[in-house]
């Protein structure tokens, strides 16, 4: 699997505070070692989010990504909370 990250995924990233960007890469290496990982919730999205998925950080945080090839390549779209990512 290769990860790319989109720009509105780094600019989120870095205003996140060091607790959670040490869980957000936390979560990437679990998803990077098994994308359906119970613990990730892996979830197709729907309406204006219809072909990407998410997954869950922790309570309410999630990333939002696409997966190209059967996770071959995976692009990491979007990381927050549920209502800024939503």
């Amino acid at each position: 699997m290769y990860i790319q990250y989109h720009k509105k995924f780094e600019k989120r990233f870095t205003k996140l505070t060091p607790q959670l960007k040490q869980k957000v890469k936390k979560c990437i290496e679990r998803f990077d070692q098994n994308p359906f990982d119970t613990q990730l919730r892996n979830h197709a999205l729907t309406g204006k989010l219809i072909g990407k998925r998410a997954i869950s950080v922790m309570g309410d945080m999630r990333i939002i990504f696409e997966e190209q090839n059967n996770y071959v390549l995976v692009i990491m779209l979007d990381v927050g909370t549920h209502n800024q990512v939503y």
